[in-house]
């Protein structure tokens, strides 16, 4: 029997990269869908990808760092399928440089989309989950929450809060059988790489499929388990006293 059979898994970032691929693992898996993203017309193609599988699929164009947009998103959850099961905060931003050369706009994009957004994602998934008694967040976080690396102050302060924020989670979940958890990639060979050509460069990179994989390894456990944090990178990939 598929291991996410009758469950409902919303993820967000899902048109592209590792979204994406936690879409394509899940439903194989057996999972009804909400995906959400900020381009619709990337999303759409997904969607049709997914559906040509027999898979249920809802979509809906969304800027996370919006509580509007996501109170918006959580009511076509409400409407469609009136539960929630797993919860997928993968949306994010990337962006750095020398900090006297961080503009503002740069910080709350990257902020707004990895934090904020999985905070107001994640609220508005709990009460669903706490009427039920039961669900799953997973949050994509970074290794660039332990090891940051020069120029990337956006980047590593909104997944140092991911990971805070998701221990915050699984502590207020746990009264209502609510588990949280977060996945920490490595280098991985996504689109924003492969436009920038930075997939040439010397680093070791992973294939999204690997993460995806991670992730559902983390969502499939029983439900009184929580695989609280995961670390996933290349093999070769400078980690223990990268710099």
């Amino acid at each position: 029997m598929p291991q996410l059979a009758n469950q409902v898994a919303v993820i967000t970032g899902a048109n592209q990269g590792i979204g994406k691929a936690i879409a394509r693992m899940f439903a194989q898996e057996g999972a009804a869908l909400v995906l959400c993203a900020r381009n619709g017309e990337k999303l759409a193609n997904v969607a049709e990808e997914l559906r040509a599988t027999g898979t249920e699929v809802a979509t809906q164009v969304c800027d996370v760092s919006s509580e509007a947009a996501v109170e918006r998103l959580f009511q076509l959850v409400r409407d469609r399928f009136g539960r929630v099961d797993i919860l997928v905060n993968n949306a994010g931003a990337f962006d750095g440089g020398p900090l006297d050369e961080v503009s503002l706009e740069a910080w709350n994009n990257v902020i707004g989309s990895c934090l904020t957004g999985t905070f107001l994602c994640s609220r508005a998934a709990f009460s669903l989950m706490k009427s039920r008694g039961s669900g799953r967040i997973l949050n994509i976080g970074s290794i660039s929450a332990q090891r940051p690396r020069e120029g990337s102050a956006p980047y590593s302060a909104a997944k140092f809060g991911v990971w805070g924020l998701t221990q915050a989670i699984a502590l207020d979940g746990r009264p209502h059988g609510i588990t949280c958890s977060c996945l920490h990639p490595g280098n991985v060979l996504v689109e924003r790489r492969v436009d920038s050509g930075k997939e040439s460069d010397d680093e070791p990179m992973m294939q999204p499929e690997t993460i995806a994989r991670a992730a559902l390894a983390m969502v499939s456990l029983p439900s009184d388990v929580n695989f609280l944090e995961a670390i996933v990178l290349p093999r070769d990939q400078v980690y223990l006293g990268r710099g």
